[in-house]
């Protein structure tokens, strides 16, 4: 006799996924903080990419949602993530030079 699992995840698992994951990629910054003098976030940088990493996690949950097919999933999910990425370089070193820019 087999017994079939359920892979199929509710949306509050998923949000409870998302926000743990948000606040352990914060927490990289602020343990190494403990450690070294090169990292040196402000409150307003935890703030500012709490807020962007949140924002990108609800938008890749609501594409979850909305979103029918896999491969249009994956793909607004990659398009999401790339503009994430800018947006984090942007504000890290200024790849695009705007008022910005974090150098």
């Amino acid at each position: 006799m087999e017994t079939m699992t359920n892979l199929k995840t509710t949306s509050k698992q998923r949000l409870t996924a998302t926000f743990g994951i948000i606040a352990f990629l914060l927490a990289i910054p602020a343990v190494a903080m403990q450690f070294t003098n090169q990292v040196d976030w402000k409150l307003g940088d935890f703030i500012i990419m709490g807020a962007l990493l949140t924002i990108t996690g609800l938008a890749i949950e609501l594409v979850t949602q909305k979103v029918k097919t896999a491969n249009g999933r994956i793909l607004l999910t990659i398009v999401m993530l790339i503009v994430l990425f800018l947006i984090w370089a942007e504000l890290a070193v200024g790849v695009f030079g705007t008022p910005f820019a974090g150098s």
